[in-house]
């Protein structure tokens, strides 16, 4: 794995197989999870930064529920895929709460993912939920 941008995309792979399990699992704790992925073999900085990724949204979930919930009409985020509410959530706390990458960025990667680890659709749902998210927060801060 050679560029940023590639090491960056396995990092978000990792963050999302490891919220996934948190969100089927709910008894499983952040660090229980961390601790038994199989992170050996994975290029230096990949498996941090997908820790702090997994950290951030594990820590801003109310506020990532709450923007889902005020966006997603006629859904539940507790009735969406898993895989797509996921994606979205990553793409939420990398691209508008931590501000880590451009907000374009991390609605491209979190569309990649969701069509690799999602359904058919998920693709373009993660796409449509945050293109609607980002049109209201630009809104609101116009």
């Amino acid at each position: 794995m050679s560029s940023k941008s590639q090491m960056r995309h396995r990092s978000r792979e990792i963050a999302l197989q490891l919220i996934y399990q948190l969100d089927v699992r709910p008894s499983a704790n952040i660090d229980e999870a961390i601790e038994l992925y199989p992170s050996e073999g994975e290029a230096d900085g990949v498996f941090d930064y997908a820790c702090e990724l997994v950290r951030g949204v594990m820590d801003n979930m109310d506020a990532i529920s709450d923007l889902l919930r005020e966006n997603i009409i006629g859904w539940r985020p507790e009735r969406m895929v898993a895989v797509d509410k996921v994606a979205i959530s990553l793409a939420l706390y990398e691209g508008i709460i931590s501000k880590k990458v451009p907000v374009a960025v991390s609605i491209s990667e979190a569309v990649q993912l969701a069509k690799v680890f999602g359904t058919q659709e998920s693709g373009r749902f993660v796409n449509g939920v945050l293109g609607r998210i980002i049109r209201k927060e630009e809104s609101l801060s116009n």
